[in-house]
């Protein structure tokens, strides 16, 4: 008997809202359409499985075919099948959800289930791309007809008998014109493998040669022979779904390659995520060898919800400085909108975001302590992301004592009590608070590590972009501690001590000395000062004020702005040292002419040594030099 009717709706206009608003990239009509399958497909193996449904679940597979000369692409199952009554219950009614009720009614018993769906709505995707949708189903059930239902994209639907014997569904799409490219082959292979290459069911996509081995004796010419086997495009069991106890490092790297078949180097270490409690979530997270980029790519964490590929932007659920990392996550528990497209965020979105966190400081301290030679090793790979984290989240700064390293520029690896139980007697200024001394550029900066050496100071590196933001998270949390670049100002001026250098100028003299080098030192980016240093010291230190410099670093690196300060100009200290050699000799000498020839050659040197001396100054300076050279024979 055939039935004629209206499928209930509360908008007349449905199919055209589905088609144009309610989703808004329409080649996601494959993923729920599998989803359901792979849905039917889990429910017959639960229901065989607690002894409801007595039929043998076998090796059920999901088969999708394209008919290009008909216009049709077909999606296959072999689960639970549909009877008249539940085509009107679960098709007819939009929004009613079958996965729901399926969950509610075997909640005890389903909730590991792996059911997929939430949204009624999944199935009416398919009239995105199709004129015309037909569902050809048979229940598990025995005795239960097989049904046949046909509609065209009106509120109308034919729902009447079908012949067909073996359990399952079929959904039959009759592309429509402006969708035809979802009957090309290499289209929906694209889709599949983007969103259902993991999926729990085996998806089966046309077929593939498979070469038989050949039999004992046979001729070395002997051409072996072929035969056609169905090509499994998906890998229903992968890495994430099974217990770490279960895999070695070798599954873990080929998972990685699965992943990103077309990332060449390999992945420092992984963090295998597994909670049953307060939610659900499994998956992989890796880290890649960042050095010192921040502006790595990101985004290639894949958010999967029961083997269903969501989507690749997963900030909210994964803590931003994490972005860097690459790998899976899955989690029924993760709040989606009709089209599982965007992220809700609510209470139990921010409860995986910090079990996360926690997850992987746990991972860090782990590997710093199981292997801290070798987690040195990878220090500089990993410490961007490390250091990102102790900056934007509070819970993991609050673990990284436990993993995060200094590292001193001849190489030398402290945690942060080590450090500072290091440089305490040595770095505690007359005020009693702890100077930190660091470098950002081991080379550029030698003259004055050295400085700092000479007086039996450490000088720690910290180079990477976000440094500046970390030392301020540092100096505001720790207690009594000060961060200075080594470059900041002359060295007994970053660590003051009681005793005091004593001068060989007076104070009439210095104030002559200063006189002189501001008449032909014009360039307001330097601010003098002078200083009673060793006459061993050089006589002209170009330093740049610590806060000045940091506040250019942050912003430079996104922060800066937030101070309402703007664009940060160039600022530099020239330190004169008063008992140098060059201050008595420029006292000394009576033509202006002589004394400005070498206060500024004594100037080009010192920002040689800063990397300041460019182009043209550059230029003229080797001339300089050469003509010296050339006036001593």
């Amino acid at each position: 008997m055939t039935t004629k009717g209206n499928i209930n709706v509360s908008v007349e206009n449905i199919f055209p809202l589905i088609k144009k608003f309610l989703y808004s990239d329409h080649e996601i009509f494959l993923r729920e359409l599998i989803s359901n399958a792979t849905d039917a497909t889990l429910k017959l193996k639960h229901l065989t499985r607690i002894g409801e449904a007595k039929v043998e679940y076998g090796n059920p597979i999901i088969e999708v075919k394209i008919d290009k000369d008909r216009k049709i692409l077909s999606i296959a199952d072999q689960g639970i099948g549909m009877s008249a009554e539940e085509i009107e219950k679960y098709i007819n009614q939009i929004a009613f959800s079958g996965a729901e009720e399926f969950l509610s009614k075997y909640k005890d018993t389903a909730k590991d289930a792996g059911i997929i769906g939430h949204f009624g709505l999944g199935f009416y995707s398919a009239f995105m791309v199709a004129e015309k949708v037909e569902i050809v189903s048979k229940s598990y059930k025995e005795d239960t007809p097989a049904v046949h239902w046909i509609c065209d994209g009106s509120p109308e639907f034919i729902l009447k008998k079908s012949d067909k014997k073996e359990r399952g569904t079929e959904i039959i799409l009759h592309i429509a014109e402006d969708a035809k490219e979802f009957l090309e082959e290499y289209r929906i292979r694209e889709l599949l493998l983007k969103y259902n290459k993991f999926m729990p069911v085996p998806i089966k996509f046309g077929t593939k040669t498979e070469t038989l081995p050949l039999p004992e004796g046979a001729e070395k010419d002997t051409k072996p022979e072929t035969k056609e086997v169905d090509n499994i495009i998906n890998n229903p069991s992968p890495a994430w779904t099974k217990a770490p106890g279960d895999l070695k490092e070798k599954d873990y790297l080929d998972f990685y390659r699965e992943l990103y078949p077309m990332q060449f180097e390999e992945p420092l270490f992984n963090i295998h995520l597994n909670v049953d409690y307060p939610f659900h979530l499994t998956g992989i997270l890796y880290f890649p060898k960042l050095g010192n980029n921040i502006n790595i790519e990101k985004d290639k964490i894949q958010l999967y919800q029961n083997q269903v590929f969501v989507t690749d932007e997963v900030k909210g659920i994964v803590p931003d400085f994490l972005t860097l990392l690459k790998g899976v996550i899955d989690s029924p528990d993760i709040p989606l909108n009709v089209s599982r497209s965007y992220l809700q965020a609510d209470g139990a979105v921010k409860k995986i975001s910090s079990y996360i966190t926690k997850k992987v400081a746990d991972k860090m301290a782990s590997l710093f302590n199981e292997n801290r030679e070798d987690y040195e090793k990878k220090w500089n790979d990993i410490k961007v992301v490390i250091e990102y984290g102790m900056i934007s989240e509070d819970k993991f700064y609050e673990r990284s004592d436990k993993f995060a390293l200094y590292p001193n520029v001849e190489g030398k690896y402290f945690l942060w009590n080590e450090l500072e139980s290091k440089i305490k007697p040595v770095q505690t200024d007359k005020d009693g608070k702890l100077i930190i001394l660091y470098a950002t550029h081991r080379e550029e900066q030698y003259s004055y590590i050295q400085s700092a050496k000479e007086k039996g100071y450490e000088v720690i590196l910290l180079d990477s972009p976000i440094v500046p933001h970390l030392i301020q998270k540092l100096e505001t949390t720790k207690k009594n501690i000060s961060f200075a670049r080594v470059d900041a100002d002359h060295i007994n001026n970053l660590i003051k001590k009681e005793e005091t250098q004593v001068s060989k100028l007076n104070d009439k003299e210095k104030e002559s000395l200063k006189k002189t080098i501001e008449e032909i030192i014009d360039d307001k980016k330097f601010t003098l000062q002078l200083e009673d240093l060793d006459s061993n010291e050089a006589p002209f230190i170009i330093t740049q004020p610590e806060f000045m410099r940091r506040m250019k670093d942050m912003q430079a690196t996104g922060g800066g702005g937030m101070f309402g300060m703007g664009n940060f100009p160039e600022m530099y200290t020239l330190v004169v040292n008063t008992n140098s050699e060059l201050a008595a000799t420029l006292l000394s000498l009576k033509k202006k002419e002589e004394k400005k020839e070498k206060i500024t050659y004594a100037l080009d040197l010192a920002k040689l040594s800063q990397n300041l001396l460019k182009g043209k100054e550059l230029t003229e300076f080797i001339q300089k030099s050469y003509r010296n050279l050339e006036s001593e024979k």
